[in-house]
């Protein structure tokens, strides 16, 4: 059965709107648990705009099941992850003025560099994942620079305007996880999920895991954590 990472992001972010103490993610991290999760993923980002280092110190303490760190590829991340220890590392594209992260990473542009990034990574005993489009050049540079897991970013095919349109991305996205898997990557997929466009995508053995945050964390406001978390856990086990 595939597998559920929740973002707790947003619920960071809600917090941080007044500066305060509430609502705590790493509380919100236990309740996904609790509800079944398989993982909880974090975005430290550079600026800091929800997840706190705070955050990210005490969820290594707390969480039972996996700890998957979303970062960019600076120094001071991998100064971080190094003294963290995440169970998974994802490296993501970072732009200050993005609202939320706008597309994958350019693996084949800066292949030389994510190579000897990545030797540094599993130098401190980390293990790797590179978020990337449905494209078959980066999911090779992703294999050549040395990658264990790719995330699939399926925000385009959450955004299509029509069925059409959907239906087209939904089978590129299976594509690709096919290529990936025959190239000896393992496959997640996530951004912009929620509880109707995840439909598509059950049962299918392509992918292995997802990763949804926003739709979870929205869902949780109206009907709490771990109904939220339930709810798309039978969705995506069918």
């Amino acid at each position: 059965m595939a597998k559920l990472e929740v973002n707790v992001d947003h619920v960071a972010t809600l917090r941080q709107a007044r500066l305060g103490k509430e609502p705590d993610p790493v509380t919100a991290a236990a309740l996904a648990e609790l509800a079944g999760a398989h993982g909880i993923i974090v975005h430290l980002r550079e600026d800091r705009r929800h997840i706190q280092d705070r955050d990210l110190r005490l969820l290594r303490q707390t969480v039972k099941t996996r700890l998957n760190l979303e970062m960019a590829a600076t120094e001071e991340m991998l100064r971080i992850a190094s003294e963290v220890r995440p169970d998974l590392v994802t490296l993501v594209p970072e732009k200050r003025q993005e609202l939320t992260t706008e597309g994958g990473l350019d693996v084949v542009g800066q292949k030389d560099f994510l190579r000897e990034y990545l030797l540094r990574l599993q130098a401190a005993g980390l293990t790797v994942s590179l978020f990337v489009d449905a494209d078959y050049a980066q999911l090779n540079a992703a294999r050549d620079v040395g990658a264990t897991w790719v995330e699939l970013h399926t925000g385009t095919y959450a955004e299509a305007d029509t069925e059409a349109e959907a239906l087209r991305l939904f089978e590129q996205l299976l594509d690709a996880a096919r290529h990936a898997r025959s190239q000896g990557l393992r496959v997640k997929c996530g951004h912009g999920l929620n509880y109707v466009n995840i439909l598509p995508f059950r049962g299918r053995p392509e992918f292995e895991e997802f990763s949804i945050g926003h739709s979870i964390i929205s869902r949780a406001v109206l009907v709490g954590m771990e109904r939220a978390v339930r709810e798309m856990l039978a969705l995506i086990s069918g």
